[in-house]
C-alpha cells in the first residue's frame, strides 16, 4: 500500500469526522458562518479529530519503537504494562496531591511508566527462553500486578469510578483546551523519526551495535523516554487505546519491512486511520448513542491481534 493512499483516506475520515455527530453540523453551515456551526467546529469537532490523530499516530510509533528494541513483534506499550505503571502513577499523584494540576500527573505517569519500561528490559536481558509469545506474556503478567496494585489504591481511596472513566479510551469529552497536550507527541515523533535508523542497529542485539560504533545503552534510554512520554501524555489526555501499537506495527511490517524509517510513515498514517475508522463506527452504530473508541479498539484490536498469533509463523 502505497503512502499516498493512507494520505487520501486520513483526509476523508478526517473529514467524515468533523461532520459525524448528534449535532448536526454540514459544511454549507460553515460556508456561511453559522455562528452555532462555527463555535461546534471550533470548541469541540476540531479538537477530537485533531486528538484522534495525534493518539493514533504516537501511540502506534510508540509500538513499532518497542518491537523494535526488544526484537519481538508482540511487544508494545499495553503488553509491556507500560500503560499500566502510568495509570499507577496518575492514582499516586491525585492521592500525594489531590489538587494537582495536569503537569504533575504527567510527571508522575512517566517516571512510573518509565520505570517500568526499564523493569522490563532488564526482565527480558535474564530470561533465556525468548519465544515470540512468551515475552509479551511476561509484560502482561507484569502489568497485570500493577493494574491489581492500581486497583486496590483506587479502591481504598473511593476513587475507583473516577478512575475506571477517565481511564477509558474515549474522545466524546475532548474539548478545545483539553487536548493540547497531545502536541508534546509531535518534537517525540520527529525525534523518533531521527533515530529510526538507531533504533533499527540497536534491534539487532548489544553486541552488534557497540561494533558498529553506537552507544547502545544511550540508543535504549532514549527510545524508552520517547515510550513513556507518550504514554503519558495519551492516557492522560484520551485514556488507553488497547492494542493499537501492537497491531498497526505489525500490519505496516507484512508489507514494508522491518527497516524502521522506511516503516514509520506508514505505521503514523494507518495509526491515525484505524483510530478514526473506530472512533466513526463507535459514534453511528447505536446513534444517537455512543461506543467509547477504547471498548472499539480493543474488540476490533484483538480480533487482529488474535490473527497475527495464529499466522506468526506465516509472518516471521
Amino acid at each position: 500500500m502505497k503512502l499516498r493512499y493512507l494520505l487520501l483516506l486520513l483526509i476523508i475520515l478526517s473529514f467524515s469526522s468533523i461532520f459525524i455527530g448528534v449535532k448536526q453540523l454540514s459544511p454549507l453551515d460553515l460556508f456561511r458562518f453559522n455562528e452555532d456551526a462555527v463555535k461546534t467546529l471550533y470548541i469541540s469537532r476540531f479538537p477530537r479529530m485533531i486528538s484522534i490523530v495525534l493518539a493514533g499516530m504516537s501511540l502506534s510509533i510508540c509500538g513499532l519503537i518497542m518491537q523494535q528494541l526488544t526484537r519481538n513483534k508482540f511487544v508494545s506499550p499495553t503488553t509491556a504494562g507500560t500503560m499500566d505503571w502510568a495509570r499507577l502513577g496518575i492514582i499516586i499523584s491525585i492521592l500525594l496531591f489531590s489538587s494537582a494540576g495536569i503537569f504533575v500527573k504527567m510527571l508522575f505517569a512517566f517516571a512510573f511508566s518509565l520505570f517500568g519500561s526499564f523493569l522490563f528490559i532488564k526482565i527480558l536481558d535474564r530470561i533465556r527462553f525468548k519465544d515470540a509469545v512468551f515475552i509479551p506474556l511476561v509484560g502482561l503478567m507484569l502489568g497485570g500486578v500493577v493494574s491489581a496494585i492500581s486497583t486496590f489504591m483506587a479502591y481504598q481511596y473511593d476513587l475507583i469510578q473516577n478512575v475506571n472513566a477517565w481511564f477509558e479510551g474515549d474522545f466524546s469529552l475532548i474539548m478545545k483546551g483539553r487536548y493540547e497536550l497531545l502536541y508534546v507527541s509531535i518534537p517525540l515523533v520527529i525525534i523518533a523519526y531521527l533515530f529510526a535508523n538507531k533504533f533499527t542497529v540497536a534491534g539487532m542485539g548489544e553486541s552488534f551495535s557497540v561494533n558498529l560504533g553506537l552507544n547502545y545503552k544511550r540508543v535504549i534510554n532514549t527510545g524508552l523516554i520517547i515510550v513513556s512520554v507518550i504514554s503519558s501524555v495519551v492516557i492522560l489526555t484520551v485514556g488507553t487505546l488497547p492494542f493499537l501499537g501492537l497491531i498497526i506495527p505489525n500490519i505496516v511490517s507484512i508489507y514494508r519491512g522491518d527497516h524502521l524509517k522506511n516503516s514509520l510513515p506508514h505505521t503514523a498514517v494507518l495509526g491515525a486511520v484505524f483510530v478514526l475508522l473506530c472512533d466513526i463506527l463507535g459514534r453511528i452504530i447505536i446513534y444517537p448513542y455512543e461506543i467509547s473508541v477504547g471498548l472499539m479498539v480493543g474488540i476490533i484490536g484483538s480480533g487482529i491481534f488474535l490473527y497475527l498469533l495464529l499466522r506468526r509463523k506465516a509472518y516471521a
